[in-house]
């Protein structure tokens, strides 16, 4: 019987769900695990796709756990300045022996001062703000910094689960795990970073993401220099 994890995903409004359903769908699958969604509360939490995720536990109920993983999406910026959230993260990743993040959510463990002196990933639209954090930002699908794992923007999570699994059960079982879920990507189009969108795709997805996120970045900073960064 392989040594029991408990993984415990930190959920917020407006998570990208891929970010965390990816990533649990893999680590369940190492074997003796107990995987919690963990939230202020157990009330549903919308996701960006529009449906909710319900959580399994709240803040009080997972003091610790052994796998700490924080998915992003457009909720993170609220999150980050949740003084709950940051000082959960920041209790649970005191004693885990794993800190991780997917997407976003590296800039969630950047301000709760988890990542400071750190190279980390990022989704790529963000992946700068990390250094006001005092992070070192890397433009990589997964980044191991000794205990600090983290992954590229959403669909990356898969990839960062599977390498976590590697480091954590072996390379056997993690090869046997994606052989399970099939993952074989090809996707229909090379359009999957900025080098090869082009830049009329990659200037779309920056009007989108300051219509839903007006003024994002300087949010970030500022909330950066308010927590002393």
């Amino acid at each position: 019987m392989p040594e029991p994890l408990h993984i415990a995903f930190l959920l917020f409004p407006d998570v990208t769900q891929l970010d965390l359903t990816g990533p649990a769908q893999v680590l369940s699958r190492m074997g003796n695990v107990t995987l919690d969604l963990v939230a202020k509360t157990r009330d549903p939490v919308r996701t960006d796709a529009l449906f909710d995720l319900h959580p399994t536990a709240t803040f009080a109920e997972v003091p610790r756990a052994d796998i700490l993983c924080v998915p992003g999406g457009f909720g993170t910026v609220a999150a980050m300045e949740d003084a709950d959230t940051l000082d959960w993260l920041r209790q649970v990743a005191a004693e885990a022996t794993w800190v991780t993040s997917v997407c976003t959510g590296s800039l969630l463990l950047g301000a709760a001062g988890l990542l400071r002196g750190y190279r980390s990933a990022c989704h790529w639209g963000s992946r700068e703000q990390l250094a006001w954090f005092g992070a070192e930002p890397v433009a990589e699908r997964v980044v191991f910094d000794r205990n600090r794992v983290s992954g590229g923007g959403v669909t990356a999570g898969i990839d960062f689960a599977l390498a976590l699994t590697a480091a954590i059960r072996g390379e056997d079982h993690a090869r046997f795990v994606q052989l399970s879920l099939e993952y074989d990507p090809a996707p229909p189009f090379d359009s999957g970073s900025p080098e090869r969108a082009g830049a009329e795709t990659v200037a779309r997805y920056r009007a989108m993401a300051e219509k839903f996120a007006p003024g994002r970045a300087e949010t970030v900073k500022g909330i950066a220099e308010r927590l002393g960064f």
